[in-house]
Order: C-alpha cells, then structure tokens, then sequence
C-alpha cells in the first residue's frame, strides 16, 4: 500500500476522532463544511525547513509550543509550498489527512540521532523511526522517535526497548493509536481544566 492509499485508508476510519481532534480550529473558520477549513494558514514557502521553529512557533492542532517538543516535531510541505509544521507525528498525521486532496512534497521530523539542543531536521525519508519504546511519546502513548542513522535508532532501540520502521510504518501507527491517543489527550486537557480552575 503506497502513502496516499494510507492517507486515504486513514481518512475514511478516523474521520470522526479526527473532527473531533481539530474542533478548535473549525471553530474558527469562515468556510466550514469545505474542504478549505483545513487548508494550512501559513504563506507558500519555498524552503519552510530552514528556522522553522521561528516561521511556525505553535502546533495548529493542538496549539503545543514546537520549540519546547523540537525533539518531536514534524513539518510538512505540500506541493503547492504551503507548509504545516506541527509538534508531533500524531498532529501531522490528521495534516495529511484533513488535507488529503493536497500531495505532500516533502516533510520533515526533529532528528534524535543529534546531540544537538535544539534537534536539526531530517527528511522523512532518510529517517528511521524507533515505534512502541519506552520513550515518552508526544501527544500518543505509543512513542514513534525519529533518527537520521540506523546506529543511532538500534542504539535507542538496545536501550529502550521498541521496533525499528520507516515513516510510512510509523505514520500507519499513528493512525492505528488515534482513536485511543485522542481520548487520552482529552481527559489530560480536561484534568488540566480542572485543575486550573480548583487553583484560580
């Protein structure tokens, strides 16, 4: 199965959590109940990869700062230029699919192989991602961690447990947790209300 027959596998099973995971953003939009709600917001960008951090700050699905999950984050091109960088595989994942009339060019995710302190990006395609580790995951209870070298993911992997797979199998994962990731993000979201206001 190629990517955009996943995409579009994916669209059909999860468009309800899906929906219901980008709420916030429809709310918002002029154009409900078109395919544009879900169009990304920011300017056509030709090299969106370099300072992505400055150019796209916050998730536009969950609003989670991309600096503070640099380690996560993910950044899409679609072939029109339009970028959409996100925090995490799981809100790319609902990019791909919401925009599933548009073909990704090329996408991008934090490299974890780099020691660096602020994790540098790496196309998808050259990346290895270590799925189900005991690596705190972002956004999902099952942590799917990129590395641009294979020694890097195994080491990982040795240490922490996990399987070794592509984006593709990694972006399959996704979409499997969905459901389960959503409703674990809501009552966290919920927990976190709660407590805000006992506090204020």
């Amino acid at each position: 199965m190629n990517r955009r027959d996943l995409l579009k596998l994916s669209m059909a099973s999860t468009a309800g959590t899906l929906i219901a995971s980008s709420a916030h953003a429809q709310q918002a939009c002029t154009s409900d109940g078109t395919p544009a709600q879900f169009t990304p917001k920011k300017s056509a960008d030709a090299k969106p990869q370099e300072n992505d951090i400055e150019k796209f700050p916050k998730c536009p699905y969950c609003g989670m700062d991309r600096k503070m999950f640099h380690h996560s984050r993910m950044l899409i091109q679609f072939s029109d230029d339009l970028p959409d960088g996100t925090c995490s595989l799981h809100c790319a994942s609902i990019s791909l699919a919401v925009n599933i009339d548009r073909e990704p060019k090329a996408m991008w995710v934090g490299d974890n192989a780099s020691a660096d302190l602020i994790k540098p990006l790496v196309n998808v395609d050259k990346a290895t991602f270590l799925i189900g580790s005991q690596i705190k995951g972002v956004m999902t209870k099952r942590s799917k961690v990129a590395y641009s070298t294979d020694e890097a993911a195994k080491a990982a992997m040795a240490a922490n447990g996990g399987e070794l797979g592509n984006f593709d199998k990694a972006l399959l994962a996704a979409y499997t947790d969905m459901a389960q990731d959503a409703s674990m993000i809501r009552k966290m979201r919920a927990e976190r209300q709660k407590h805000m206001m006992h506090k204020g």
